[in-house]
């Protein structure tokens, strides 16, 4: 069993707001079986799984973590609902980076509208300032590699780029996750609210969410 699935299982108990006792009785298990299994101290058969799959209503690959859609169905690119299109976008490209776009502007299009909700300017722009200078940067590291004049066209020395960037992102977390602390009203997000308000861009929300989760527990299992 891997290491998603009791996160998965504890996680949708809590959204629906029911207790171990509730749904240990529902699965026919003990509750001290269920937070073993919720801890990932134990892993359960197969005939458990499926019977969480079913109470939960989701799919079995979502329960063991190998898709971020809840129904099982995977993400294919020309199914994908492409904010930028919206715009009368014309970039195009291979089908990987095509792919890679679409996830990453549904993505930022769903994180910038609820920044919109909050009704905060100075998280909008910490936002901005934070994936603009990874934009930067990205692009920078290109142009070095192919552009006529690389030390000529960007304000920044090539000496300061790598740190002062790397600076400016930190910089911009730290003031986001300040306001943030700050924010008044908080606001409760769900798989449901989520789905709901942003029917069309979720799943490429999910699905970055967890290509990013993939590489960094990749990342922990090295050490």
């Amino acid at each position: 069993m891997n290491a998603s699935f009791p996160r998965t299982l504890s996680l949708l108990r809590k959204e629906k707001g029911i207790s171990q006792k509730t749904v240990a009785a529902k699965l026919k298990v003990s509750q001290a079986l269920l937070s073993h299994y919720e801890n990932g101290i134990r892993e359960p058969g197969l005939d458990f799984v499926v019977a969480a799959a079913d109470f939960y209503g989701v799919s079995v690959d979502f329960l063991l973590g190998r898709t971020m859609s809840r129904d099982g169905t995977a993400i294919h690119v020309n199914e994908l609902h492409d904010a930028s299109e919206d715009k009368d976008n014309i970039l195009r490209g291979s089908a990987m980076s095509l792919f890679s776009k679409k996830i990453l502007v549904n993505s930022i299009s769903v994180l910038f509208d609820l920044l919109g909700r909050m009704e905060n300017r100075s998280l909008v722009q910490h936002t901005y300032s934070y994936l603009g200078t990874a934009v930067y940067k990205i692009f920078r590291l290109i142009y070095m590699k192919y552009g006529k004049t690389p030390d000529e066209y960007f304000a920044v020395p090539h000496v300061n780029f790598p740190d002062a960037s790397d600076a400016n992102m930190k910089l911009s977390e730290a003031r986001l996750s300040a306001e943030i602390e700050k924010h008044g009203e908080p606001h409760t997000l769900s798989n449901d609210t989520m789905t709901r308000d942003y029917p069309l861009l979720v799943q490429s929300l999910l699905s970055l969410i967890h290509a990013t989760e993939k590489d960094i527990n990749n990342l922990l299992s090295r050490d």
